[in-house]
């Protein structure tokens, strides 16, 4: 006999209400999965997340379920803890195994086990296969490696088992995209788009704050939550007028950041922080492909030296699949290097930002930066979002710079769905 389930101490909209019970609807009950995808802060996480464990604990006992992230670090933040919040609230019992990695999740008589996985790359197929399961839920499902879905697909072989996917739209060729969503119908899938209208808990301000806070393909994936192909400029925001600035009569900080090349083009720019903003205010730009002359990493050095000059230089970041040059700079023991993170996507969504606020600006001096800003576009042969790989070594610099030190953690909040108490 099913337990009884609680009542829910948060309001939902008619959408979010749909993904949470379509397993117990009449119209929807047969099906074998449920796909919601749209705009950021719209709820669907957790309306899915919810319905997951509503589903599992009505309609089975004493079985394992994964629930999947790109990480189990950003899963655990963004969707783990604030579920178990709501569980918790409205009766759960939760018992978690951190070191082992899984939720003992039960209700009256019922208990059942959600191991938790991080599917980043190809290798992480490994880490699900041979496990048996009831059910599964991918969030963020456009972010994993296909061979990890499919492998976490095939372990559900409990009868009456049933699949969950969340994510934010991406190019139209997406095979998730391609296999799923445009043949909902063949998977016997509820395919639900949410907007941020089906959030319950924004109010109209807040929507209209993060309308502000996107441009380009990012407002129509993330506001919008349309699959649009990336194109066009990848940062269709600069402007000349906009962010050319003279150079500030004084300095807190100055940091350097370094896209290493040998063949290609290598970029080093300065930067120095001026009342919360920074500016780069000179750099070094070396095309071994113009000069016919390779430099090696000592002649790097002494380019990044001269770069420097006689001013306190607080760090160098550095590409951090430049391991030789790394171990150059480590050498000489005067400054101290940073390997970069390198996320490109989420570098250049940060990037895209702290342009459109003006947090970083630039010298007219820096003229390959200038150069490449109007030529740094979408590769639209690719599969998946990247940058055509050329004119881009000041934008990696800049993007190492960006991502690196003006990288804050609520950007993340951007791309979860929280209870509102």
């Amino acid at each position: 006999m099913n337990p009884t389930l609680p009542a829910m101490p948060v309001p939902f909209s008619p959408k979010q209400r749909k993904a949470i019970n379509w397993w117990n609807a009449p119209r929807t009950r047969h099906l074998d999965a449920l796909i919601c995808d749209g705009a950021v802060r719209s709820g669907k996480t957790t309306a899915l997340s919810l319905g997951f464990v509503l589903w599992a604990t009505a309609s089975f006992q004493q079985q394992s379920f994964a629930i999947c992230g790109k990480t189990k670090t950003s899963l655990r933040r963004n969707l783990v803890l604030p579920l178990l919040s709501l569980l918790k609230a409205v009766g759960f019992q939760v018992s978690e195994n951190i070191g082992s990695g899984y939720i003992e999740i039960g209700l009256g008589n019922r208990q059942n086990r959600f191991y938790y996985f991080g599917g980043k790359d190809e290798g992480s197929a490994a880490l699900i296969q041979g496990m048996t399961l009831a059910g599964v839920l991918f969030d963020e499902v456009v972010l994993m490696p296909r061979s990890f879905v499919e492998q976490a697909l095939a372990r559900c072989s409990v009868p009456k088992s049933k699949f969950w996917f969340c994510c934010n739209p991406a190019q139209p060729s997406h095979w998730f995209y391609q296999e799923w969503i445009l043949k909902a119908h063949e998977k016997q899938a509820l395919y639900l788009h949410f907007t941020m209208r089906d959030n319950a808990s924004l109010t109209p301000n807040i929507r209209k704050r993060y309308e502000r806070l996107y441009t380009g393909v990012f407002y129509d994936r993330y506001v919008k939550g349309i699959w649009t192909a990336a194109q066009g400029l990848i940062y269709p925001m600069f402007s000349p007028a906009v962010h050319l600035a003279e150079l500030p009569d004084h300095a807190e900080r100055y940091i350097i950041s370094c896209d290493y090349g040998t063949i290609n083009p290598a970029s080093f720019g300065l930067w120095c922080c001026c009342e919360q903003k920074w500016y780069r205010i000179a750099e070094s730009y070396y095309d071994a492909r113009k000069t016919g002359l390779p430099r090696t990493d000592e002649e790097h050095y002494a380019a990044l030296v001269k770069l420097a000059g006689n001013r306190n230089i607080e760090q160098i970041i550095v590409d951090p699949s430049a391991a030789s040059f790394i171990a150059c700079i480590r050498r000489h023991g005067v400054y101290t290097v940073v390997p970069a993170k390198n996320d490109v996507l989420s570098g250049i969504h940060r990037t895209a930002d702290a342009l459109r606020n003006r947090e970083i600006l630039f010298s007219p001096a820096c003229t390959d930066t200038i150069r490449e800003f109007s030529l740094y576009i979408w590769d639209e042969q690719a599969v998946r979002d990247m940058p055509v790989k050329m004119n881009d070594h000041a934008m990696d610099d800049i993007r190492y710079f960006v991502a690196t030190v003006l990288d804050r953690p609520k950007q993340d909040a951007f791309f979860v769905a929280a209870v509102k108490r």
